[in-house]
């Protein structure tokens, strides 16, 4: 296993550098085979180490790799740590990133710079498993800021459009804004332990419960408590939770495959993967878990109903990740660290689904992203219909707990429902009622999407962006994303084009995908509907399988199946209810959404609006710090430290050097003058 991992970790390194540096000079095909060859690599190699934890024929190893920093308490080698964990995300990290890879060689096919790209993507997979194979806080770290500095990186690829730039940038700042809280986590943390190596924080942490407290604005306030929480606050950031979420629907401007990478099964996932392996410093925190169970279930209710309004296909699935990804951290505030990385499993497998899909979709609409403009699509791309249709009966849950049978979805949020209506935990009451009514949501909004895109008639012909593909015959590859949304906050579903009534519409066809693109979607679709049934009962009953790597508590996992019938087949009744009101608006009665909106007037507004966090934030982060930047510039720095340094002492030269070339005049009656009066000057001060 050694060799393994090792190989595992610095493939997609050495192919990104290679990549990256040889660029132009290997070309497409060779930078494209590389890359993707190291992740295929890589792959192939994590399965049987997965399998290996599965089977118990592994147990856990720490991997050293060098000598890293040795100061004074602080000293800590790089090694790659191999558990159970890890091992869980070496599957979801390399499979969805070599699936990526694969489909990029389709979804790519245009790009000029498709050797950068390749070697972001491999730098990308690189700084994750680095992220998941930490021995040490600081490693951690490590692999934490490196997924931020590449998703920076794959979000701005397209550069020279401003939108792209300005999501760059809001993913960096938010993200540091987590970020700095992780860093005062890291660095209390050392305080406390005197050391950053997790095995031996973890080791302590239990007895640290309630042991020692801190002084807080006039208060005492548990020590692990205010540990966990500045910790939590970086997973925030990462996983796009309430309050620091704002920079994932705005990241969907990178090309599709990047929000399938990061979006779906990776960097949102850094956040979840970090409170579970730290779980045994939360779980002496009864305080920060609260907290998480809050700020998680509140995320999973918020980003769902967001998601029902929005028409852009990348942005609706953007919320729904946001929501599921609350649905994980609630489940570990609760205490069921086992179901939050079950759920972690099987939506990697779905929603990579359903972001490629969407690509596919997107690909055969000459990139046109309104969903308004779409509309009998499943007799044109089948296969993608059909993949998406997977993703889909996982995703809302489909499956009958009688008959033991469902989706991926089914078996992962099912369990988290139950754990949550079993705990006896703060708070996990509230959570289990905003996520069945998120259920429901994500129900609706799922099918609308499919309804919207696949049923109806062609409504193709409406789109300018298609237009301008066909007067141009082609592309423009900075321009592969249509306007933002933003701008259409206004309209509303009766503002849907009309169906075109001739064959043709308007001269264009759909066209399905290349083989690279649906190979793809057709093995992540094998993963969305056999993942739940496969390994549900390893990753929620079998204490043995996680051997450590997590805090498990077996008491509330077994309180799970005995929970009311009702509760069991919640997730299922919400799923109909949600199928029934999709079919019902979308296909039944086309008007009824129009009315809705109307109807609801200034909270459909709201939720449109992202329930106004933008431009909340605007005003209150970014209007006061322009106004501050203006006056630091104006008058601070021109003002102030220019006026009086180093403009001043050049404005003294300037005058000094006037006056002298003045005094310099070169006639002698004037030198004549100057002894003259220089000679009274001295008279006068000898006499007086």
């Amino acid at each position: 296993m050694q060799t393994s991992i090792l190989i595992i970790v610095f493939a997609p390194l050495l192919a990104a550098i290679i990549a990256g540096l040889g660029n132009r000079m290997l070309g497409n095909f060779v930078a494209k085979l590389i890359t993707t060859g190291g992740l295929f690599l890589a792959c192939a190699l994590s399965w049987p180490i997965f399998l290996g934890f599965l089977t118990g024929s592994e147990s856990a190893a720490v991997v050293p790799v060098m000598k890293w920093v040795e100061s004074g308490a602080m000293s800590f080698d790089w090694a790659l740590r191999v558990d159970t964990l890890t091992a869980v995300m070496l599957v979801v990290i390399t499979s969805v990133s070599a699936l990526v890879h694969l489909y990029s060689w389709g979804y790519m096919d245009e790009d000029p710079d498709q050797p950068r790209f390749f070697a972001y993507l491999s730098l990308f997979t690189f700084a994750m498993l680095m992220l998941v194979t930490a021995n040490n806080l600081v490693q951690m770290f490590f692999g934490w800021e490196g997924v931020g500095l590449a998703s920076y990186l794959l979000i701005g690829f397209w550069f020279k459009k401003p939108s792209a730039n300005a999501a760059a940038i809001k993913a960096f700042v938010v993200n540091r804004v987590g970020d700095l809280g992780f860093m005062l986590g890291i660095f209390g943390t050392f305080l406390v332990f005197q050391t950053t190596s997790i095995p031996e924080i973890l080791e302590m942490a239990p007895a640290m419960e309630g042991a020692s407290s801190i002084g807080f604005l006039g208060m005492r306030v548990d020590t692990m408590t205010v540990l966990c929480i500045l910790l939590f606050i970086g997973a925030m950031g990462k996983s796009a939770q309430l309050g620091l979420h704002t920079w994932l629907p705005d990241a969907m401007e990178g090309p599709t495959p990047v929000s399938a990478l990061i979006h779906a099964a990776t960097m949102v996932t850094a956040g979840v993967f970090m409170v579970c392996r730290l779980s045994p410093m939360f779980e002496a925190a009864p305080a920060a878990l609260a907290f998480v169970t809050v700020i998680g279930a509140a995320t999973c209710f918020f980003a769902a109903t967001i998601g029902t309004t929005q028409w852009d296909i990348k942005r609706v699935i953007a919320y729904s990740t946001c929501s599921q990804l609350g649905y994980m951290f609630f489940a570990a505030g609760v205490g069921a660290y086992g179901a939050a990385m079950f759920h972690l499993f099987t939506h990697a497998f779905f929603k990579a689904l359903l972001f490629l899909g969407a690509g596919s979709v997107i690909h055969a609409m000459h990139h046109e992203q309104d969903m308004r403009y779409y509309g009998g699509l499943r007799k044109e791309i089948p296969f993608t219909f059909w993949a998406m249709m997977a993703g889909t009966l996982a995703i809302t849950g489909v499956g009958i707990y009688h008959l033991q049978a469902g989706f991926a979805g089914f078996w992962s949020k099912d369990a988290i429902l139950e754990v949550a209506y079993a705990s006896a935990g703060e708070y996990s009451n509230m959570a289990f009622w905003l996520g069945t009514i998120a259920a429901l949501l994500t129900s609706f909004y799922s099918w609308r999407l499919m309804f919207l895109t696949f049923w109806g008639k062609p409504r193709w012909a409406q789109s300018e962006h298609i237009q301008h593909a066909l007067h141009h015959g082609h592309d423009d590859p900075d321009d592969h994303n249509p306007a933002s949304q933003e701008d259409a906050g206004e309209l509303h579903h009766h503002d849907v084009p009309a169906a075109s009534d001739h064959e043709g519409t308007g001269g264009y066809h759909p066209h399905e995908s290349p083989w690279t693109m649906l190979a793809p979607l057709g093995l992540l679709s094998i993963g969305a509907i056999f993942a739940g049934q496969v390994f549900h009962d390893a990753f929620l009953d079998q204490e043995s399988f996680w051997n450590g790597s997590i805090a498990y508590n077996a008491s509330l996992m077994h309180a799970m199946h005995e929970v009311p019938v009702l509760v069991k087949y919640a997730a299922f009744i919400v799923m109909v209810l949600g199928f029934v009101g999709a079919w019902y608006a979308y296909i039944r009665n086309t008007d009824l959404p129009r009315q809705t909106v109307e109807q609801l007037g200034p909270i459909y507004t709201f939720v449109h609006r992202k329930w106004l966090f933008d431009e909340l934030y605007h005003y209150i982060f970014v209007v006061p710090a322009f106004w501050l930047g203006r006056i630091l510039w104006k008058r601070g720095d021109e003002g102030t430290i220019n006026r009086f340094g180093p403009d001043g002492a050049a404005w003294v030269v300037l005058q000094g050097s006037g006056l002298a070339k003045k005094v310099q005049s070169g006639l002698l009656t004037s030198y004549a003058l100057i002894m003259l009066i220089g000679l009274v000057a001295a008279i006068t001060w000898v006499l007086f």
